[in-house]
């Protein structure tokens, strides 16, 4: 059953949507259930890209979502690794790996979640390289900094993964790109496993907020037993740490 706390992020999506696809603002023909596919999603990317923290990054991890292909063109054809992890975390070796120097498709085409699987390499956290920027997809975001996704809760797992094998630091800057309409002037409920936002990208500002709040790694208690079975990474890690699965609530 979903907790009041669930109910009441919930809400705050339903209005959002509702928002966009009123104003036709997306791409699909509904933004309900899924990150928005915005429009002026590459306006937002470009206004990414001429930030001086972007030019000299070198490692990006970015969510495999529509809204965010711009951004993560714009990494490979700049010569940036990008990561973007497996759907659904499902296989044991759950981040995708795209390097420029090594891709056999065209930045346009390897930045896609669907040909991605079938050229790219996956690899655990404790592989990687320190990443500098992370970028976020969100439904919903307001001005201290907390976002909403779509409710699945994998962009927080691949966070506290990544921050667990020293990946992500305090000095990793953490973004997300929207549209106006979904950045809101009301609080956002949050747990402590949520992650906040540096800056919020639109397709015509920068917004800086004004809190941080980064989890130091997974948080097993907001897991469930069912949530750490279905994630082989979390698995093993439960299991390393001899951690029962049973369910948390």
């Amino acid at each position: 059953m979903p907790t009041e706390h669930d109910q009441a992020k919930q809400r705050v999506r339903e209005r959002v949507w509702d928002a966009l696809d009123a104003a036709d603002a997306v791409h699909d023909t509904t933004s309900h259930g899924r990150i928005p596919d915005f429009h002026g999603k590459d306006q937002a990317a470009e206004r990414l890209a001429a930030l001086a923290r972007w030019k000299t990054a070198g490692v990006i991890k970015s969510v495999p979502d529509k809204a965010q292909l711009p951004v993560r063109v714009q990494a490979l054809a700049e010569g940036k690794i990008v990561y973007m992890a497996v759907p659904k975390l499902a296989t044991p070796k759950p981040f995708y790996v795209l390097d420029p120097a090594t891709l056999t498709a065209p930045p346009e085409q390897a930045a896609t979640s669907h040909i991605a699987a079938t050229i790219a390499p996956t690899a655990d956290a404790d592989t990687l390289q320190p990443i500098d920027i992370v970028v976020l997809g969100s439904v919903a975001v307001n001005r201290t900094g907390v976002r909403i996704g779509k409710g699945a809760g994998y962009s927080d797992i691949e966070f506290a993964l990544l921050t667990e094998a020293g990946l992500i630091s305090p000095d990793t800057l953490i973004v997300t790109t929207v549209h106006a309409l979904q950045v809101i002037d009301e609080p956002i409920p949050w747990t402590e496993h949520d992650v906040t936002v540096d800056l919020i990208i639109t397709p015509d500002e920068v917004i800086r907020t004004t809190e941080t709040h980064r989890p130091s790694g997974i948080l097993w208690g907001h897991l469930t037993s069912e949530k750490i079975a279905g994630i082989p990474a979390l698995t093993l890690r439960a299991s390393q740490s001899g951690i029962g699965l049973k369910r948390h609530v």
